[in-house]
C-alpha cells in the first residue's frame, strides 16, 4: 500500500542516489521500499522547524521507536516522540525546502517506510 494511487502526471518525488559499495554511510540505512502509509495529525510550524505529528497502523508503529529512523515520502528522519500509533518528527528548514516535506498538512498521506534494523529484531525476536 503506497501513496502513488493519488499521484498525477507533474506530482514531485523526493529521490536520492543508492550508495555505491565503499561509500560512506552517514546516516539511516534506507532499503527504498514502502512498507505502509502513515497519514499527517498535525503541523505545528516553530521557529526554527517544523514538527509533524503521523499517524500508522499498529502493524508498522511496533517498529518506531524515539530516537529511531523512519524514512517518509523518502527522506530519511529521527523519530522524535511515539505515543501508540502516532508518532513525531521536526523538520529543519532546509528539508522543508529541498523536499516534498514543505507542502505538507493535515490529512497528507505518506509513504513510510520503517527501521530496517527494528524490522530484523523483531524477526530474531518471533525466532525464539
Amino acid at each position: 500500500m503506497t501513496t502513488a494511487k493519488h499521484w498525477t502526471r507533474g506530482t514531485k518525488l523526493n529521490l536520492e542516489r543508492a550508495l555505491k559499495i565503499g561509500d560512506e554511510l552517514g546516516g539511516h540505512i534506507v532499503a527504498g521500499h514502502a512498507d505502509g502509509i502513515a497519514t499527517i495529525v498535525k503541523r505545528d510550524n516553530l521557529p526554527d522547524m517544523a514538527r509533524f505529528e503521523l499517524r500508522t497502523t499498529r502493524e508498522l508503529a511496533r517498529f518506531i521507536a524515539a530516537k529511531g529512523s523512519v524514512t517518509l515520502d523518502g527522506v530519511s528522519l529521527t523519530v522524535n516522540t511515539v505515543q501508540d500509533v502516532v508518532f513525531s518528527v521536526l523538520i529543519i528548514p532546509h528539508t522543508l525546502n529541498v523536499t516534498t516535506l514543505g507542502g505538507w498538512r493535515a490529512g497528507t498521506e505518506v509513504n513510510l517506510e520503517v527501521d530496517l534494523m527494528a524490522r530484523y529484531a523483531a524477526r530474531l525476536a518471533e525466532m525464539k
